[in-house]
């Protein structure tokens, strides 16, 4: 063979090696291959003892798993060209820490009017029943709740009165403390987001209709990638018109994938079932599961709701339950509270929309009531205003 030739063949050889390696280790990156995944699972078809299977290239081989109480027939697992990724530029979602620090600058400027008030009128020369009156008064019209109210004042009493003056600085310190406690930074409020003993973690997401569950999920995915971790999402609202479409939406804008059904009305447990199923063999960090919104009073769809944790738990625990609250329910957010603990044991709190409408007591109330710890909180409609609650940050904000 001419030397001419051997060099050429030679040249294209490590040509070949060098892109394949760059290719492997472009997707190396990420456990779970991009794109949305829709289930053709019926909800009407009264087959026992449906199954899934996963057509994707490269998919495990293998019997699938049963969907245990689910009631639904047959899937077939299928990647939706289109809604891939190819069609939504993939964003860079913001750092935890720069998330946190833009939303209590936004908590300074538009949530401190209880802070203030208290400020005012502990500040006073002269603290007189009336002035008392009026703290209660101003803690109660925050949301606070009776009995913590009565504790604050009963604390700030006892302590002004030992103390015995009125410097701003001094007034503020002791208020903060009193806060503080009552807020309750003891409360454990990591969400688990990592694998366990050899699984994903697993969220279901829950509330009633409007508080923005869809949108939570989509910006709590972002604080996911932000941290590295891999993540996929379940569509088990299939109630809502486009909720899958949107959730889709959102997973595409940040990487992560989809798994939801093509079948109006599908039973919303088989598709949490399927998406857990996907999250095993994917070997993802983390499987969120969106659900359809309902009322707190509607004994129906909160069975329903308990039925989709049940199914899900026939292949791996359930590690958070997170109730999404509109802030600016006010008390009417400890009723929905209670009802959706009662029935999947909710393991945390997701506070959206607490601006300068919401009254900041509410933290306080619903922690107290229910013994579960405020864990997220949302102050806007970007898609990086979703960030942990930090109550040392809350309270500082309030007295800003």
């Amino acid at each position: 063979m001419p030397t001419d030739q051997l060099i050429l063949i030679v040249v294209l050889v490590a040509v070949f090696l060098v892109v394949g390696a760059g290719a492997a280790f472009l997707l190396r990156g990420r456990k779970t291959p991009p794109g949305t995944y829709t289930t053709t699972r019926d909800a009407n078809d009264p087959a026992p003892g449906g199954v899934a299977v996963d057509e994707r290239p490269g998919a495990p081989a293998g019997p699938p798993a049963p969907t245990a109480d689910a009631g639904a027939g047959p899937d077939t697992l299928v990647e939706d060209e289109s809604l891939g990724l190819e069609e939504v530029p993939v964003e860079v979602p913001a750092p935890v820490l720069g998330r946190l620090a833009r939303l209590r600058a936004r908590l300074v400027r538009s949530n401190n009017a209880l802070g203030k008030g208290l400020l005012a009128l502990l500040s006073r020369d002269d603290i007189d029943e009336d002035v008392w009156d009026e703290i209660e008064e101003t803690l109660l019209l925050a949301d606070l709740g009776t009995e913590p109210a009565l504790e604050l004042v009963d604390a700030l009493r006892e302590r002004v009165k030992i103390e015995g003056h009125r410097d701003p600085e001094r007034v503020r310190l002791l208020l903060r403390e009193e806060l503080l406690k009552l807020v309750d930074p003891s409360m454990d409020r990591e969400l688990v987001s990592h694998r366990q003993d050899g699984r994903p973690s697993i969220v279901m997401v829950v509330g009633v209709n409007g508080v923005g569950k869809t949108t939570t999920i989509g910006k709590l995915a972002r604080v996911f990638v932000a941290e590295d971790k891999d993540v996929l999402l379940g569509a088990a609202d299939t109630f809502r018109a486009a909720a899958a479409e949107q959730l889709s939406t959102w997973g595409a804008r940040v990487g992560v994938p989809t798994v939801k059904s093509d079948v109006d009305g599908a039973d919303p447990a088989s598709v949490a079932f399927e998406a857990v199923r996907a999250g095993i063999e994917q070997e993802v960090d983390v499987v969120m599961i969106d659900t359809a919104g309902r009322l707190q009073n509607k004994v129906g769809l909160m069975d329903e709701l308990g039925k989709i944790k049940r199914v899900i738990e026939k292949q791996a625990s359930v590690d958070e339950v997170l109730l999404v609250l509109d802030a600016t329910t006010g008390q009417n957010g400890l009723n929905q509270a209670r009802v959706f603990s009662d029935v999947v044991k909710v393991t945390g709190i997701v506070l959206t929309k607490l601006d300068g409408t919401a009254k900041g007591g509410i933290v306080v109330a619903i922690q107290r009531q229910l013994g579960v710890p405020v864990k997220l909180i949302g102050l806007g409609e970007g898609p990086d205003d979703l960030a942990p609650f930090d109550p040392e940050a809350f309270v500082d904000a309030l007295l800003d």
